[in-house]
């Protein structure tokens, strides 16, 4: 497909105003509104080299640019800017084109799988709840690997667990103390949860337990037969239990590699820390000065010589450079561990790795809920045992919008299927609709809302036109041969059209910015835009022609929107 805004960036390099094209390039906008235009080039810059006011520099530069035989169906200034006009013909001939030869991999690329781009999402705890709070790593995280594997280049997606720690050490004293295996393998998250809260009660009022427990996590550590074979019993049934949630979630993972795994490899991180004269004595500590760096010093070993999270996350670093010789190592991580991820850097470049500016935390804000979600309190502590599963809130959606469907559409078939992909869809969507660093709050009338900014909404809009072209027994292999260029497009699916083609770039932005609400917005937008051209551009009792473009502009805004959906994760229903 062509690339207009090169061909706008050949055009103004080719004025010769002393910039090269990769400058001009970063330079070109998009207008605000198509009235001013498909791409626009400020002159500010150009001011100074050229002497001149902007505005003059603009009108001097349109003269000089010749349209006959271009693509272009207008270019003029406004102001300091000159703005370029896409023919109208040239967007369909192109996107139809590319649609009709790419179908479900429209807009994909496949020239960057020499760059491995390793994601690290959900991390859920082994034996604890798999809650609402997790929400927010798990599918930005997923969402932007897709993006980035549809783009061309080789993911990895990791799930770092969160399996090692004093945690373990209750939990096992715990069972120890009143655990029944039976009960646990029948709901193993809620009986491992009781355990982890009663014990943790304990603590509260006999001191020695939590020795017990510290006791019980430093025979782990060092392999006693009965705590590993707890442990790994905790594991086996914590993630059969997580698997439910991510299968619903289309949710998918290459590595489960977790804390403990990675523990093995401190030992190297610490004796390359100290031939590298790094390690500091502070307070019975061994740390990392960073000061240079404008942040505290990250402790590396507690006055009881036990590592901590950055020690292991350095070890992890190391690891997965070594396994992966990673282009990029993303970590999808709430922002209150910026400065976590600071420090890991600073030590990583202190160490000599030059691909620590390639370890990139990409932060998110706090979810919170209404305290009638799910009919209980909002408030999240895991060791209180105030915490709202994900799997309820998921089951939830999928009953309110069963009940929607049988109030709106008693009749539809399959209307279970549909409630579910819908309900999980709704949830999906609603997360990533939300710009990752804000907090926002979850809200059952936003999620579930048919006719707002929602997943609804757009599964509707896709199954719309699913309905379109079924009933117009749409066939793609008999519009191969349509010409295009001499059907006069309306002001909707000129709109439609250039929609359509926005996708690379929006996937280009979404990756490069790790900003999934840029992709969630735009079909979002799309969405609207195919509606608009379905209420003005009736497609029955037209002329053949005009219904067969029609035709076409419904099967490739479907495409579109199913693509999308499917980087988020979410099911595209034919029928709504």
């Amino acid at each position: 497909m062509i690339n207009f805004k090169k061909i706008v960036t050949d055009v103004i390099f080719n004025l010769d105003i002393n910039l090269n094209k990769e400058d001009i390039e970063k330079l070109i906008e998009i207008p605000p509104n198509s009235q001013m235009g498909d791409f626009s080039f400020p002159c500010f810059k150009l001011s100074k080299t050229l002497k001149k006011a902007p505005n003059i520099i603009a009108q001097e530069l349109v003269s000089r640019i010749n349209l006959e035989n271009s693509i272009f169906s207008d270019v003029k200034n406004m102001g300091p800017y000159i703005n370029f006009y896409i023919s109208s013909n040239e967007f369909l001939k192109n996107v139809v084109s590319e649609v009709l030869k790419k179908k479900e991999k429209y807009a994909s690329d496949d020239k960057n799988l020499d760059k491995t781009i390793v994601i690290d999402y959900s991390s859920t705890n082994i034996a604890k709840p798999f809650h609402i709070g997790h929400i927010r790593s798990t599918l930005i995280g997923n969402a932007i690997k897709n993006i980035y594997k549809y783009l061309g280049y080789n993911t990895v997606g990791v799930n770092h667990l969160g399996d090692y720690g004093t945690q373990f050490g209750k939990i096992i004293a715990a069972y120890k103390l009143w655990g029944n295996k039976e009960e646990i393998n029948k709901d193993p998250i809620n009986m491992l949860l009781k355990l982890y809260v009663d014990y943790n009660n304990l603590c509260k009022t006999d001191e020695k337990m939590l020795d017990v427990a510290r006791d019980y996590f430093n025979k782990l550590e060092n392999n006693d037969p009965e705590a590993v074979n707890l442990w790994n019993w905790f594991k086996d049934i914590s993630l059969k239990e997580f698997q439910k949630v991510y299968e619903k979630l289309k949710v998918t993972f290459d590595s489960y590699k977790g804390e403990a795994y990675h523990s093995q490899f401190i030992p190297k991180v610490l004796k390359e820390l100290e031939d590298k004269n790094l390690l500091k004595d502070s307070e019975g500590c061994k740390i990392v000065d960073l000061e240079k760096y404008n942040l505290p010093p990250a402790i590396i070993l507690k006055s009881n010589s036990s590592s901590t999270y950055i020690t292991r996350d350095i070890a992890t670093a190391i690891t997965r450079m070594e396994d992966y010789k990673f282009y990029k190592n993303i970590y999808v991580v709430a922002s209150q561990q910026k400065l976590h991820f600071k420090q890991l850097v600073a030590v990583l470049t202190e160490m000599g790795y030059n691909w620590a500016k390639n370890c990139i935390h990409v932060e998110f804000g706090m979810v919170s809920v209404k305290d009638d979600l799910l009919g209980t309190s909002s408030k999240l502590s895991t060791r209180e045992g105030n915490v709202i599963f994900l799997d309820d809130v998921l089951n939830k959606s999928v009953e309110k919008t069963l009940e929607i469907i049988n109030q709106r559409n008693p009749n539809l078939e399959n209307k279970e299927q549909i409630a579910k992909k819908v309900g999980i869809g709704a949830v999906i969507f609603q997360e990533l609709f939300n710009t990752r660093i804000k907090d926002y709050a979850f809200d059952w009338n936003n999620v579930l809302n048919f006719d707002g900014e929602t997943g609804p909404y757009v599964q509707y809009s896709f199954a719309r036109a699913n309905s379109i072209l079924t009933k117009n027994s749409f066939n793609i292999e008999n519009y191969n041969n349509l010409k295009f260029d001499c059907f006069e497009l309306n002001n909707d699916e000129i709109n439609l059209i250039k929609m359509i083609y926005k996708l690379k770039d929006v996937l280009l932005e979404s990756a490069d910015k790790y900003e999934v609400s840029i992709l969630t917005r735009y079909i979002c937008d799309l969405a609207k835009s195919f509606n608009k051209f379905y209420n003005s551009s009736p497609i029955n009792n037209q002329t053949e022609n005009i219904k067969s473009h029609r035709l076409i502009l419904t099967y490739c805004a479907k495409q579109t929107i199913e693509i999308g959906l499917k980087l988020l994760g979410i099911d595209a229903p034919e029928k709504m």
